[in-house]
């Protein structure tokens, strides 16, 4: 996959696709058929995907906790892993907040990509204010030779599919309804960090994992797997928090236990997953009691990977089964 961080002095090989449009954080099923939609109508044309980095609710409320569900290295390797040849990153700056919809339209996706066809949800909205609707980019588009698909939300028994309902469900402490979602488990992706090894003292050795610009979850212990930098996957158990038994400070971070696993991770890149959600964290009173919780934990953090089907704690890509095939998304 290419990836074109402006929309201006494209190659004419970077012109001439058909673009799903959005922001695609966390990139769920719901975008997945968007995708499917855009690729369907035109399976002759390359498939690119228009984004935008940062995310414009990051520059328009830089001061809100963390949101992110997917940065944006893993939004592009889960694009390519779904076919997508072309991914348009367009920067998100105040120059750019203020383009007015019609200017996004014919500036960006007519001329300067020279978009055959668009796909995109039917609640995307676009330009300065968010002026821009689907009734607009499909009367337009339609002015200037562009085709468009404008696809409905997917929907499940809880409502439609979206990002935010993704969120609420983990900070809720359901990682098994974003599973659901997501067609795939959530992960925290990104550098393993030296902390203060108390854990390796009292015999449970653990990846600590900073959560960054990621959304942070239920603060707790999760039954996990752990995909290392070469692709394995290793179950363990993970905490999520604040560490109050030992005092470690107010800034949550993530810290995994890797099952039957002896190696040095510092410095390496890993992505853990949720599975499943064990407990709250709360305080002990002293080491050997957290000690004996940890245990505990473990001992149930197996048994509940256990019972997972393989495709959800093997998977090495995302979205290894997807079909862009399928204008379902099916």
């Amino acid at each position: 996959m290419r990836i074109f961080p402006s929309w201006q002095n494209l190659p004419a090989t970077a012109r001439g696709a058909t673009v799903a449009l959005g922001n695609f954080d966390g990139l769920h099923r719901g975008h997945a058929r968007v995708i499917a939609a855009a690729h369907a109508a035109l399976p002759g044309a390359p498939l690119a995907v228009l984004t935008f980095e940062p995310h414009p609710r990051e520059f328009f409320r830089p001061d809100d906790p963390p949101f992110r569900l997917m940065l944006a290295p893993e939004r592009a390797e889960a694009l390519a892993a779904l076919g997508v040849a072309i991914l348009y990153e367009l920067p998100f700056d105040h120059a750019f907040s203020q383009m007015s919809a019609e200017d996004f339209i014919e500036t960006v996706l007519h001329q300067g990509l020279g978009a055959r066809h668009l796909a995109c949800g039917q609640d995307f909205a676009f330009g300065r204010r968010k002026g821009g609707d689907t009734a607009l980019l499909a009367s337009r588009a339609e002015a200037l030779g562009m085709g468009i698909s404008l696809v409905p939300a997917l929907a499940d028994a809880e409502g439609p599919l979206s990002s935010s309902r993704i969120r609420r469900d983990l900070q809720d402490g359901y990682p098994e309804r974003a599973t659901a979602s997501l067609g795939r488990p959530w992960a925290i992706r990104g550098i393993v960090a030296h902390g203060d090894a108390r854990g390796r003292t009292i015999g449970f050795p653990t990846a600590n994992v900073a959560l960054g610009r990621h959304l942070e979850p239920a603060r707790g212990v999760y039954a996990v797997t752990v995909r290392l930098a070469d692709g394995r996957i290793v179950p363990g158990v993970a905490n999520i928090g604040r560490r109050p038994t030992v005092h470690a400070g107010p800034e949550s971070r993530l810290e995994a236990h890797l099952f039957d696993f002896q190696a040095d991770l510092y410095g390496q890149e890993i992505a853990v997953s949720l599975h499943a959600f064990l407990r709250e964290e709360r305080k002990f009173a002293g080491l050997d009691a957290l000690k004996a919780q940890i245990a505990s934990d473990a001992a149930e953090a197996r048994a509940r990977l256990a019972t997972l089907p393989p495709s959800l704690t093997d998977a090495a890509i995302p979205y290894k089964d997807a079909r862009i095939t399928d204008p379902a998304g099916r």
